[in-house]
Order: structure tokens, then C-alpha cells, then sequence
């Protein structure tokens, strides 16, 4: 049994860290047997990060190497279809998310005043008083190191959801009217873009983001189509 540590489901999500529901996704799209370990302890992560996973033995973290040893040991059930262009096509997408969309999310959750009070209730309610007042604001003086860093955090508010709005037109053209991202099968991909776009659609934090996300119908239908078919005895 794959034992998946990760943070507490929220906001009627899986997880409200796309990283962790991705994990879960494509544990359900694989048929592969898991159990959640929820409100794990970030600090006994192999790479200090959430999610991470147990399996014969073996502590794998980060939630693209989780995958990688998932397709290693138990083969590749979601993209034996794909040529090598569109496993290129998907790769990249994913970068798009994961390394430009992901960091306009964070600023709406971490940065920003409003989203960020509802991120401190979703994921460190649970803690003692004394932790619940100091954990969230050093993660969020963290997260804005890292947006420095990253270069994201260099840019205004508005050069920041120009930027994010950007990626998030651009996952609705290439969504398009197909059921999936790659077409009408679902690939791995699918358990990334659906944990980003339900990240966006489906959590109480307003942005420009979330404005820009209920402009395209097909990514709602998508998310619609993807919890029915993954998630239908989950929370949402």
C-alpha cells in the first residue's frame, strides 16, 4: 500500500496544495492503492516539502519524482498512448504551470491580504494558539523570499495577474473542446492541469485569476468532467 503524506484536505478540495492533489490524481487516474496521511508533518519530508510518499520502504519526495517512481515501478498506465512530440507538449505545459502560473497563485494566497487569511484558516488552523500566531506569518515571509527569488515577486500586482491571466487563456486554447489536454484519452497531464485549474476555480479566494478562470466555460466543464470521473466519493 502507497502511504501519501500531504496537507489536510480544504476548501472542499482533495487538497488545496495542487501539488499534493496531483499526487492523489494520478494515484486514482493509475488505479494504483493508497491511503492519505493528512496534516503529515512537513519537517519528516525527504525534501522538507509537501507531498511525499511511502512505498516498500522507500521515501520519495517532490511531487514530479513521486510520479517518475510511480510510472518506474508500476509502468506507465496514463501515457503509453502519447508520441514524443506530445510527451514534449505536455511537458512543457507543465512547466508553464508549475514554474510561471503557480507563483501568481501563491501571490493570491500568500500575498495578498484577503487570500491570504483563508489560507492561514485552511492549513494551520489545527495548531496549537502559540504556533497558529507565529507558523503562517514566517511561511509567508518565506514564500516572499522565494518569489524574489524566483523573479515573480520583482513584478507589481498587476504585472503579476497580467502575467497569470496570460497562462491560464492560454490552458483554455489549448483545452479547447477536447475532453482532455491531450486529446480524447486521459495522460498524466491531466492530473496536473486539474489540480491547478480546481486550485483556481474552486477555492474562496477572489483574484483576477479566478475572474479570468470563469471566463472559459471548457476549463469548468473539464474540472466537472475530471472530479466525476476521479473523485466522485471525494469531497467535491
Amino acid at each position: 500500500m502507497i502511504n501519501l503524506y500531504q496537507f489536510k484536505p480544504a476548501f472542499g478540495l482533495p487538497n488545496a496544495s495542487p501539488f499534493c492533489m496531483k499526487v492523489e490524481t494520478y494515484l486514482r487516474m493509475a488505479g494504483l492503492p493508497y491511503e492519505c496521511v493528512n496534516g503529515a508533518d512537513v519537517r519528516k519530508a525527504p525534501k522538507g516539502k509537501l507531498p511525499y510518499i511511502e512505498d516498500a520502504g522507500q521515501r520519495i519526495g517532490d511531487s514530479g519524482f513521486i510520479i517518475d517512481y510511480l510510472v518506474q515501478t508500476y509502468g506507465d498506465k496514463l501515457d503509453e498512448y502519447l508520441s514524443e512530440n506530445q510527451r514534449a507538449q505536455a511537458l512543457a505545459i507543465r512547466r508553464m504551470i508549475e514554474e510561471n502560473l503557480y507563483w501568481a497563485a501563491i501571490y493570491t494566497r500568500w500575498i495578498e491580504d484577503a487570500g491570504f487569511a483563508l489560507t492561514r484558516e485552511a492549513f494551520f488552523d489545527d495548531m496549537p494558539p502559540l504556533l497558529k500566531q507565529l507558523v503562517p506569518h514566517l511561511a509567508r515571509r518565506a514564500l516572499r523570499r522565494e518569489m524574489m527569488g524566483h523573479g515573480m515577486g520583482r513584478h507589481s500586482r498587476d504585472e503579476i495577474y497580467a502575467i497569470g491571466c496570460r497562462d491560464i487563456t492560454a490552458l483554455s486554447r489549448l483545452l479547447g473542446g477536447q475532453r482532455y489536454f491531450m486529446g480524447e484519452q486521459p495522460s498524466s497531464l491531466d492530473a496536473i492541469t486539474y489540480a491547478f485549474i480546481a486550485n483556481l476555480l474552486w477555492v474562496p479566494v477572489l483574484s483576477p485569476l479566478l475572474d479570468e478562470a470563469k471566463k472559459h466555460p471548457n476549463l469548468e466543464a473539464y474540472c466537472q468532467r475530471m472530479k466525476t470521473r476521479y473523485f466522485a466519493t471525494a469531497t467535491i
